[in-house]
Protein backbone atom coordinates (compact mmCIF):
# COMPACT_ATOMS: atom_id res chain seq x y z
CA UNK A 1 0.00 0.00 0.00
CA UNK A 2 1.59 3.42 -0.81
CA UNK A 3 1.92 6.15 1.44
CA UNK A 4 1.51 8.84 -1.13
CA UNK A 5 -1.27 9.69 -3.17
CA UNK A 6 -0.57 11.17 -6.46
CA UNK A 7 -3.51 14.37 -6.67
CA UNK A 8 -2.20 15.89 -9.47
CA UNK A 9 -0.35 18.93 -8.52
CA UNK A 10 0.08 18.13 -5.52
CA UNK A 11 0.18 14.59 -3.48
CA UNK A 12 -1.02 13.39 -0.40
CA UNK A 13 1.19 12.10 2.35
CA UNK A 14 -0.32 8.75 4.14
CA UNK A 15 2.64 8.28 6.17
CA UNK A 16 1.15 10.14 8.99
CA UNK A 17 -2.43 11.17 9.51
CA UNK A 18 -4.34 13.64 7.31
CA UNK A 19 -7.23 15.81 7.80
CA UNK A 20 -9.57 16.29 4.92
CA UNK A 21 -11.44 19.64 5.94
CA UNK A 22 -15.12 20.00 4.81
CA UNK A 23 -16.23 23.24 2.54
CA UNK A 24 -19.97 22.30 1.71
CA UNK A 25 -21.20 25.07 -1.00
CA UNK A 26 -25.11 23.63 -0.24
CA UNK A 27 -28.16 25.14 1.38
CA UNK A 28 -29.33 21.93 3.57
CA UNK A 29 -25.87 19.46 4.41
CA UNK A 30 -26.78 18.53 8.18
CA UNK A 31 -24.07 20.49 10.42
CA UNK A 32 -23.36 23.60 7.93
CA UNK A 33 -25.57 23.89 5.28
CA UNK A 34 -25.90 27.63 3.91
CA UNK A 35 -22.98 29.17 6.02
CA UNK A 36 -21.11 28.76 2.74
CA UNK A 37 -23.00 29.74 -0.37
CA UNK A 38 -21.24 32.56 -1.49
CA UNK A 39 -18.29 32.16 -3.57
CA UNK A 40 -16.30 34.09 -0.45
CA UNK A 41 -17.73 33.05 2.38
CA UNK A 42 -16.12 29.07 0.85
CA UNK A 43 -13.05 30.80 -0.19
CA UNK A 44 -12.46 32.15 3.18
CA UNK A 45 -13.59 29.01 4.70
CA UNK A 46 -11.29 26.90 2.53
CA UNK A 47 -8.49 28.67 3.34
CA UNK A 48 -8.82 29.04 7.39
CA UNK A 49 -9.10 24.96 7.13
CA UNK A 50 -5.85 25.32 5.47
CA UNK A 51 -4.42 27.62 8.00
CA UNK A 52 -6.04 25.31 10.35
CA UNK A 53 -4.18 22.51 8.82
CA UNK A 54 -5.88 20.80 6.92
CA UNK A 55 -3.62 18.49 4.31
CA UNK A 56 -6.83 18.19 1.85
CA UNK A 57 -10.18 20.17 1.54
CA UNK A 58 -13.02 18.29 0.03
CA UNK A 59 -15.67 20.17 -1.72
CA UNK A 60 -19.35 19.04 -1.91
CA UNK A 61 -22.03 20.70 -3.98
CA UNK A 62 -25.44 18.53 -2.89
CA UNK A 63 -25.92 17.44 0.26
CA UNK A 64 -25.87 13.82 1.58
CA UNK A 65 -27.42 14.30 4.73
CA UNK A 66 -30.18 11.97 5.38
CA UNK A 67 -33.60 12.73 3.54
CA UNK A 68 -31.50 15.29 1.48
CA UNK A 69 -32.89 16.07 -1.93
CA UNK A 70 -30.92 15.42 -5.11
CA UNK A 71 -29.97 18.19 -7.12
CA UNK A 72 -29.01 18.60 -11.09
CA UNK A 73 -25.71 18.30 -12.31
CA UNK A 74 -25.72 22.02 -13.71
CA UNK A 75 -26.69 22.96 -10.24
CA UNK A 76 -23.74 21.18 -8.71
CA UNK A 77 -21.15 22.20 -11.21
CA UNK A 78 -22.27 25.81 -10.41
CA UNK A 79 -22.15 25.38 -7.09
CA UNK A 80 -18.31 24.01 -6.99
CA UNK A 81 -16.61 24.69 -10.03
CA UNK A 82 -15.87 28.50 -9.36
CA UNK A 83 -14.82 27.54 -5.71
CA UNK A 84 -12.38 25.14 -6.84
CA UNK A 85 -10.69 27.30 -9.34
CA UNK A 86 -10.64 29.72 -6.92
CA UNK A 87 -8.89 27.39 -4.59
CA UNK A 88 -6.73 25.76 -6.98
CA UNK A 89 -5.06 29.14 -7.82
CA UNK A 90 -4.21 30.14 -4.09
CA UNK A 91 -3.94 27.38 -2.14
CA UNK A 92 -1.49 24.64 -1.87
CA UNK A 93 -3.21 21.79 -0.79
CA UNK A 94 -5.14 18.64 -3.01
CA UNK A 95 -9.00 19.05 -3.38
CA UNK A 96 -11.50 16.41 -3.47
CA UNK A 97 -14.58 16.69 -5.41
CA UNK A 98 -17.59 14.83 -3.22
CA UNK A 99 -19.88 13.63 -6.29
CA UNK A 100 -21.43 10.84 -7.33
CA UNK A 101 -21.67 12.29 -11.21
CA UNK A 102 -19.37 11.87 -14.00
CA UNK A 103 -20.20 15.32 -15.60
CA UNK A 104 -19.05 16.44 -12.33
CA UNK A 105 -16.40 14.65 -11.41
CA UNK A 106 -14.90 15.59 -15.24
CA UNK A 107 -16.07 19.69 -13.94
CA UNK A 108 -14.34 19.46 -11.09
CA UNK A 109 -11.22 17.38 -12.27
CA UNK A 110 -11.15 20.08 -15.33
CA UNK A 111 -11.21 23.01 -12.87
CA UNK A 112 -8.30 22.18 -10.56
CA UNK A 113 -9.62 19.05 -8.11
CA UNK A 114 -6.95 16.20 -8.26
CA UNK A 115 -9.49 13.32 -6.00
CA UNK A 116 -12.90 11.73 -5.99
CA UNK A 117 -14.72 10.70 -2.98
CA UNK A 118 -17.65 8.82 -4.26
CA UNK A 119 -20.18 7.60 -1.26
CA UNK A 120 -21.79 5.28 -3.90
CA UNK A 121 -18.21 4.05 -4.70
CA UNK A 122 -18.83 4.89 -8.47
CA UNK A 123 -22.03 2.87 -8.72
CA UNK A 124 -23.50 5.87 -11.19
CA UNK A 125 -23.82 4.81 -14.95
CA UNK A 126 -20.31 5.66 -16.16
CA UNK A 127 -18.69 6.92 -12.73
CA UNK A 128 -16.24 3.84 -13.48
CA UNK A 129 -14.92 4.40 -16.62
CA UNK A 130 -14.70 8.60 -16.24
CA UNK A 131 -12.28 8.07 -13.17
CA UNK A 132 -10.52 5.53 -15.09
CA UNK A 133 -10.19 8.63 -17.43
CA UNK A 134 -9.69 10.86 -15.42
CA UNK A 135 -6.58 8.59 -13.31
CA UNK A 136 -7.06 10.65 -10.01
CA UNK A 137 -7.33 9.10 -6.51
CA UNK A 138 -11.05 7.70 -5.52
CA UNK A 139 -12.33 7.05 -2.50
CA UNK A 140 -15.41 4.24 -2.55
CA UNK A 141 -17.62 4.46 0.14
CA UNK A 142 -20.35 2.20 1.37
CA UNK A 143 -23.83 3.68 2.12
CA UNK A 144 -27.19 1.17 1.91
CA UNK A 145 -29.82 2.76 -0.38
CA UNK A 146 -30.31 6.68 -0.83
CA UNK A 147 -29.26 9.42 1.14
CA UNK A 148 -33.03 10.31 0.36
CA UNK A 149 -34.42 6.81 2.29
CA UNK A 150 -30.94 5.22 3.85
CA UNK A 151 -32.14 5.69 7.11
CA UNK A 152 -35.73 4.74 7.08
CA UNK A 153 -34.38 0.87 8.19
CA UNK A 154 -31.24 0.02 7.66
CA UNK A 155 -30.96 -3.99 8.48
CA UNK A 156 -27.67 -6.33 7.81
CA UNK A 157 -27.05 -10.08 9.43
CA UNK A 158 -23.15 -8.91 9.91
CA UNK A 159 -22.39 -4.94 9.53
CA UNK A 160 -19.07 -5.76 9.25
CA UNK A 161 -18.38 -8.21 7.17
CA UNK A 162 -21.16 -7.08 4.40
CA UNK A 163 -18.89 -3.87 4.30
CA UNK A 164 -16.23 -5.53 4.06
CA UNK A 165 -17.17 -7.42 1.25
CA UNK A 166 -19.50 -4.71 -0.25
CA UNK A 167 -15.35 -2.24 -0.45
CA UNK A 168 -13.64 -5.42 -1.73
CA UNK A 169 -15.97 -5.85 -4.75
CA UNK A 170 -15.78 -2.42 -5.39
CA UNK A 171 -11.57 -1.91 -5.59
CA UNK A 172 -12.19 -5.29 -7.53
CA UNK A 173 -14.27 -3.66 -10.17
CA UNK A 174 -12.35 -0.66 -10.14
CA UNK A 175 -8.96 -2.17 -10.82
CA UNK A 176 -10.35 -4.44 -13.46
CA UNK A 177 -11.34 -0.96 -15.14
CA UNK A 178 -8.22 0.31 -14.92
CA UNK A 179 -7.89 2.21 -11.95
CA UNK A 180 -4.98 1.66 -10.14
CA UNK A 181 -5.03 -0.31 -6.73
CA UNK A 182 -2.23 2.59 -5.44
CA UNK A 183 -4.92 5.33 -6.85
CA UNK A 184 -7.98 3.74 -4.39
CA UNK A 185 -9.20 4.84 -0.94
CA UNK A 186 -11.95 2.77 0.98
CA UNK A 187 -14.33 4.30 3.52
CA UNK A 188 -16.97 2.56 5.79
CA UNK A 189 -19.11 5.26 5.43
CA UNK A 190 -20.36 5.88 9.11
CA UNK A 191 -24.30 7.72 9.23
CA UNK A 192 -24.79 6.31 5.94
CA UNK A 193 -27.81 3.80 6.39
CA UNK A 194 -26.31 2.35 9.77
CA UNK A 195 -28.06 2.30 13.18
CA UNK A 196 -26.04 3.29 16.12
CA UNK A 197 -25.20 -0.06 16.75
CA UNK A 198 -24.56 -0.48 13.33
CA UNK A 199 -22.06 2.12 13.41
CA UNK A 200 -20.52 1.20 16.77
CA UNK A 201 -19.54 -2.25 14.98
CA UNK A 202 -17.96 -0.86 12.56
CA UNK A 203 -15.74 1.32 14.94
CA UNK A 204 -14.75 -0.90 17.49
CA UNK A 205 -13.75 -3.59 14.13
CA UNK A 206 -12.36 -0.58 11.70
CA UNK A 207 -9.26 -2.64 11.79
CA UNK A 208 -10.78 -5.16 10.25
CA UNK A 209 -10.10 -3.40 6.99
CA UNK A 210 -7.03 -3.15 7.30
CA UNK A 211 -7.15 -6.56 4.90
CA UNK A 212 -8.24 -4.48 1.93
CA UNK A 213 -5.09 -3.01 1.52
CA UNK A 214 -6.29 0.13 0.89
CA UNK A 215 -6.04 3.58 2.76
CA UNK A 216 -8.66 4.41 5.34
CA UNK A 217 -10.61 7.69 5.34
CA UNK A 218 -13.64 7.96 7.82
CA UNK A 219 -15.90 10.89 8.52
CA UNK A 220 -17.69 11.16 12.18
CA UNK A 221 -17.67 14.28 12.43
CA UNK A 222 -20.46 15.75 14.21
CA UNK A 223 -22.83 12.93 12.84
CA UNK A 224 -25.73 12.54 14.85
CA UNK A 225 -24.37 8.96 16.08
CA UNK A 226 -21.99 11.22 18.25
CA UNK A 227 -25.07 13.25 19.14
CA UNK A 228 -27.03 10.41 20.05
CA UNK A 229 -24.74 10.03 22.72
CA UNK A 230 -24.45 13.00 24.10
CA UNK A 231 -27.94 14.83 22.80
CA UNK A 232 -25.50 17.53 21.89
CA UNK A 233 -27.01 19.53 19.24
CA UNK A 234 -24.96 19.19 15.63
CA UNK A 235 -22.80 22.44 16.21
CA UNK A 236 -21.87 21.51 19.85
CA UNK A 237 -20.44 17.97 19.22
CA UNK A 238 -16.50 18.64 19.12
CA UNK A 239 -15.62 16.57 22.36
CA UNK A 240 -17.37 13.52 20.93
CA UNK A 241 -15.92 14.80 17.44
CA UNK A 242 -12.27 15.11 18.84
CA UNK A 243 -12.99 10.98 20.63
CA UNK A 244 -13.91 9.60 17.46
CA UNK A 245 -11.88 10.78 14.96
CA UNK A 246 -8.84 9.50 17.81
CA UNK A 247 -10.06 6.01 18.03
CA UNK A 248 -10.33 6.25 14.40
CA UNK A 249 -6.66 6.55 13.67
CA UNK A 250 -5.61 4.62 16.19
CA UNK A 251 -7.69 1.70 14.39
CA UNK A 252 -6.32 2.67 11.05
CA UNK A 253 -7.67 5.80 9.69
CA UNK A 254 -5.25 7.58 7.60
CA UNK A 255 -7.14 10.01 6.92
CA UNK A 256 -10.50 11.61 9.06
CA UNK A 257 -12.86 14.07 7.37
CA UNK A 258 -13.70 16.97 9.72
CA UNK A 259 -15.71 19.78 10.04
CA UNK A 260 -13.02 21.48 12.71
CA UNK A 261 -10.00 21.11 11.35
CA UNK A 262 -7.68 22.95 13.65
CA UNK A 263 -8.68 20.99 17.04
CA UNK A 264 -8.40 17.99 15.20
CA UNK A 265 -5.31 18.41 13.86
CA UNK A 266 -3.46 19.31 17.96
CA UNK A 267 -5.66 15.84 19.09
CA UNK A 268 -3.50 13.90 16.08
CA UNK A 269 -0.57 14.96 17.32
CA UNK A 270 -0.55 13.53 20.92
CA UNK A 271 -1.95 10.02 18.69
CA UNK A 272 1.53 10.58 16.54
CA UNK A 273 3.64 11.74 19.86
CA UNK A 274 2.76 7.87 21.15
CA UNK A 275 3.28 6.21 17.39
Amino acid sequence: MSSVLNCGRYSLDLSRPCVMGIVNVTPDSFSDGGDFLSLDAARRHAERLVNDGAAILDIGGESTRPGAEPVTVAQEIDRVVPLIESIAATLPVPISIDTTKPLVMRAAIAAGAGMINAIDALRTPGAVDTATELKVPVCLMHMQGEPRTMQHNPLYDDVVAEVHDFLAERLAVCEAAGIERAQLIIDPGFGFGKTLAHNRALLVHLDDFKTLNAPLLVGLSRKSMLGALSNAPVDQRLPESLAAAVLAVERGAQIVRVHDVAATVRALRVVEWLH
